[in-house]
């Protein structure tokens, strides 16, 4: 390439503009911007400015591809879910029978557990018409009764799985039930 002095011109591997101020043989000496006078092969600056233009060729250009391309409607993005809320469960349940009825004086043992399970059963049928995939059912520490005969109800169903529920969130007295969606 043909330099020649007061040409403006960029160093190919660094952040550098200037002006040439000598030239000898294949060494360019230039001025920077910032003042410093610095020699490069010729190899290694590229001139700026107008002299740009002239290598810059439009006539291989087909513009009604560039519209095309522009114009071609592009797959939005789908809203990215973050993990926390993609594993938050979307219904709770609690089964403790304070929360299912205002007074449970004189219910037996048996009316209030046959209660429990009604409830759940009833979220679960709620829940798979909705098509929501996730419940949690709070059930409680107790002796185990309540939990013992909601696994076992939770067992007769196919389209679900449950195990238990997260340990920081709802401690050991939870289960998380899983309903499959059938497309």
């Amino acid at each position: 390439m043909n330099f020649k002095i007061d040409d403006k011109v960029e160093v190919l591997d660094d952040a550098l503009k200037g002006v040439v101020v000598a030239i000898n043989a294949d060494i360019i000496s230039i001025e920077t911007t910032e003042g410093f006078s610095l020699d490069f092969h010729e190899s290694e600056i590229i001139k700026t400015g107008n002299e740009q233009k002239k290598f810059i060729s439009t006539s291989n250009v087909e513009f009604s591809e560039i519209i095309k391309e522009k114009q071609t409607p592009r797959r939005s993005k789908s809203p990215r879910i973050k993990p926390k809320e993609r594993n938050a469960p979307p219904m709770e349940v609690d089964l403790h029978i304070e929360k299912l009825v205002n007074s449970y004086k004189g219910m037996s043992n048996y009316d209030i557990l046959n209660l429990q399970l009604e409830t759940a059963k009833r979220q679960i049928e709620f829940a798979a018409r909705k098509r929501i995939q996730k419940i949690v059912f709070i059930h409680g520490v107790g002796e185990g009764v309540l939990k013992a005969e909601l696994d076992f109800l939770l067992g007769r169903y196919d389209n679900l799985k449950f195990y238990d529920a997260d340990f920081q969130k709802y401690g050991i007295g939870a289960t998380e039930v899983y309903i499959f969606q059938n497309s």
